[in-house]
């Protein structure tokens, strides 16, 4: 069986942001690694995506993570909350992308949910994203998980 190649994501559809969505869930980014691009309308996080295309069968194997940009364009505006860049090294685990349409659509709100009850949410004019993976692909014994532990 051959490498999957990296993927290559462009959406103007809010049915499929879902794929991206499901494509970038439990990403860990770096605080200082989400840029807002006011003028170009513009908000990108430089994300390292856990390969769920590439996840292990059995438990105990490793399975990968890839670098790679999540975009997203003809952004209005930016709001977070629990979210801070005060410390650029902060390592913030992405959970889920939504899309809420306004009433008049194309526009709507593009919400970026992560651990710890932290989001970001994007106004944005129609939805426009973009996923992009790098070459840069590494193994790691840190699977996802969202099962609840018990004590």
């Amino acid at each position: 069986m051959t490498d999957p190649k990296p993927l290559r994501l462009f959406t103007e559809e809010a049915e499929d942001l879902k794929i991206i969505a499901a494509a970038v869930q439990d990403s860990v980014v770096k605080a200082g690694n989400l840029k807002y691009e006011q003028k170009q309308r513009r908000f990108s996080l430089e994300i390292n995506r856990y390969r769920w295309e590439t996840a292990p069968t059995r438990k105990g194997q490793p399975g990968e993570r890839v670098r790679a940009i999540l975009g997203f364009d003809g952004v209005l505006g930016a709001k977070t909350r629990g979210i801070t860049k005060a410390d650029p090294e902060l390592i913030l685990s992405l959970l889920s992308v939504e899309f809420t349409p306004d009433e008049e659509p194309p526009g709507g709100k593009i919400t970026l949910m992560f651990a710890g009850d932290g989001e970001i949410v994007l106004t944005v004019e129609a939805v426009d994203a973009t996923l992009l993976d790098s070459d840069y692909i590494w193994p790691t014994r840190n699977v996802p998980s969202h099962e609840r532990r018990r004590r």
